[in-house]
């Protein structure tokens, strides 16, 4: 039943999104991701020091080699839920469990390690068809750099969430990767916003004076990309594996929800196909990854060093 927390994770995952969307009309992605680190800087801080805890680390150039990489998948994100349908944001996000299992086939076949998986190697197929069968019916033609935007946040999301397993395998407690992610997100959030950096077609540049709603909305993704990385984090670390990967997809589900219920965005039946292509593909892949993993060497997990799975 553990594994129920990535359920409310998905959730409360997809109402960040919301968030983010509407937030995107009235603030720079420079400044979400800003407020973003914001919230889980101060939140973590006040966390561990409560805990006991410590921010020193043995391994500041893999917290900032992880940082990097997460900030700017977070960011790519950001851009790509403003830009697009929610659902199809999430969707694209969602496809970095494929691109994990994708790169971890590819190194260990290489290496000789693993046995050529025809299994694994059509799910990977299958979720490529199903990001065509999403891109074509369901994205204007202005809206294509916004989805290579949102398809390369995977690609990324699955490069940090690799790097965030091999801090938690090399003993890094948990309260400590999240917390230079979010000063990373801070950091390079504020130098965003200060020098305006922002990706074609992000039309909202600078600093923004805040309003009641805007203050809310930011407040909103911070406290539930915080309570969501929680909740995930419970569950992979108490749930069954498989079950926890599996659910997570449910976020694809809870987004297209929102997305029609407060923007009516709907998709095609070309659209809606390669959602569940995309859902059916990321569910064998993870299947596949999970039987042929291996014990990790290091200790096992515990609350303090459990590696947290999700951050974008």
């Amino acid at each position: 039943m553990q594994s129920l927390w990535m359920l409310f994770a998905s959730f409360v995952f997809a109402i960040m999104g919301v968030c983010v969307k509407l937030a995107s009309g009235m603030y720079s992605t420079s400044e979400i991701v800003m407020y973003r680190g914001m919230v889980g800087v101060l939140f973590l801080c006040t966390l561990i020091k409560f805990r006991g805890g410590t921010f020193r680390t043995p391994l500041p150039w893999h917290h900032l080699w992880r940082g990097m990489i997460g900030v700017l998948a977070l960011w790519l994100w950001f851009y790509s839920i403003g830009k697009l349908p929610l659902a199809t944001a999430v969707t694209f996000n969602y496809t970095a469990p494929i691109w994990i299992a994708a790169i971890l086939f590819a190194v260990g076949w290489w290496r000789g390690k693993n046995r050529f998986e025809w299994g694994l190697a059509a799910a990977i197929a299958m979720s490529f068809l199903g990001v065509m069968l999403l891109l074509r019916p369901s994205i204007q033609s202005d809206q294509w750099f916004a989805g290579v935007i949102g398809l390369g946040s995977g690609i990324l999301s699955a490069l940090a969430y690799l790097q965030v397993r091999k801090l938690g395998q090399m003993g890094e407690p948990e309260y400590r990767v999240v917390f230079y992610f979010s000063l990373i997100g801070l950091v390079a959030g504020l130098l965003g916003t200060v020098f305006n950096v922002n990706l074609p077609g992000d039309k909202i540049t600078g600093w923004h004076a805040h309003s009641a709603t805007g203050i809310a909305l930011l407040l909103g993704i911070g406290i539930s990309a915080t309570a969501a990385q929680m909740a995930m984090t419970r569950a992979y670390r108490l749930g069954k594996m498989l079950v926890t990967a599996n659910l997570q997809y449910t976020g694809i589900v809870f987004s297209s929800i929102w997305s029609i219920a407060i923007w009516g965005d709907i998709l095609s039946w070309s659209g809606w196909l390669g959602i569940g292509v995309i859902l059916i593909s990321g569910i064998a892949a993870t299947f596949y990854n999970t039987r042929n993993a291996k014990p990790a060497s290091a200790p096992a997990a515990t609350p303090e060093t459990d590696p947290i799975a999700a951050e974008v």
